[in-house]
């Protein structure tokens, strides 16, 4: 084997072996757990067109892309009362609002609107109003009210995950600011 062939393996085997190095103190910014409750309940006072109650299945979508958008927790866990979790932080959302009539784009706008508490140790460290409007996006006038709220739901879990990186009080998310 040739002297510059060795050298350069030699030195892709001491990269390879800085990578670790490297890699360990993101280990360490790693938050826990975080208990998430199963389904974002829809609020007593919000009235909700019974076909999007029947067909949408937004209270678990929420929670769904929630869970699928939060990084920095070693673990995420769905419980069905997150006010009861054990250790780590604890999330409880609900559907605070929502206007989604039938006929998808033809019927105008819709949106939704979420509030939650995150607790840690039993005491609230943050919360949040978040609310997201969709008329549809591209193709918007071939999209049902289920796929239109759906949008609604996919880009609010990611405003919450990403306030879930640095949780305040009172926190407006989403078209909420």
């Amino acid at each position: 084997m040739s002297q510059p062939l060795m050298t350069k393996k030699i030195r892709w085997i001491e990269r390879a072996l800085l990578i670790p190095v490297f890699c360990a103190p993101l280990a360490c910014l790693a938050e826990g757990i975080l208990n998430l409750q199963d389904y974002a309940l829809y609020d007593k006072s919000v009235s909700v067109p019974p076909a999007v109650q029947a067909e949408c299945g937004l209270e678990g979508k929420i929670v769904g892309y929630v869970q699928s958008s939060a990084r920095g927790f070693d673990k995420i866990v769905l419980v069905p009362d997150a006010t009861k979790a054990g250790a780590g932080k604890s999330l409880v959302m609900k559907i605070a609002g929502i206007s989604g009539v039938g006929g998808g784009a033809w019927s105008g706008p819709k949106n939704l609107t979420i509030e939650g508490t995150l607790r840690e140790n039993g005491q609230v460290t943050g919360t949040f109003r978040a609310t997201r409007f969709s008329g549809g996006g591209a193709f918007g006038a071939y999209k049902g009210t289920c796929a239109i709220l759906d949008r609604c739901a996919k880009t609010l879990g990611t405003d919450v995950a990403t306030w879930l990186a640095n949780p305040i009080m009172n926190a407006r998310l989403g078209d909420e600011k």
